[in-house]
């Protein structure tokens, strides 16, 4: 069967493929943007999810220590973590964090307010992550 018409030949003009390639030059710097974001916030997820590990370690460590001294201390985390046994000595465990542990009287005598600060740096300014519980501290003779 023969085709019997007029038989045009339609293509793209040059407005639209000039208004196409408008819409990929702003739309493809956004997307860009976008991932960059997701891939900030990915980071800054990490670091906040291993400052807070971090934080609850030290908040164990100091309750199973069951003294506890009003005043403040610091480190940082080369040793290894309580009750990890190696022979081998380990590098720092978690680079850049830092702790500080502020055990706090309260207005009830036997019970202290133990604080916990983590902080790493983040650009430049430190990040920090505080938790704080309260432990009985028992009787001293």
């Amino acid at each position: 069967m023969q085709y019997c018409g007029t038989h045009s030949e339609h293509g793209f003009t040059l407005l639209e493929v000039l208004l196409a390639v408008a819409i990929l030059a702003i739309a493809l710097p956004v997307l860009l943007g976008l991932r960059n974001f997701d891939l900030e916030l990915q980071s800054r997820s990490m670091e906040l999810t291993t400052a807070t590990l971090l934080a609850q370690e030290k908040l164990l460590e100091t309750e199973l220590s069951g003294s506890f001294p009003i005043g403040e201390s610091a480190g940082d985390f080369q040793s290894p973590a309580p009750g990890v046994q190696t022979t081998v000595m380990e590098a720092n465990r978690a680079p850049g964090y830092r702790w500080k542990r502020s055990i706090m009287p309260t207005p009830l005598e036997l019970i202290r307010e133990v604080r916990i600060q983590i902080s790493w740096p983040r650009g430049a300014q430190d990040d920090t992550v505080e938790v704080s519980t309260y432990v009985f501290a028992g009787l001293t003779f």
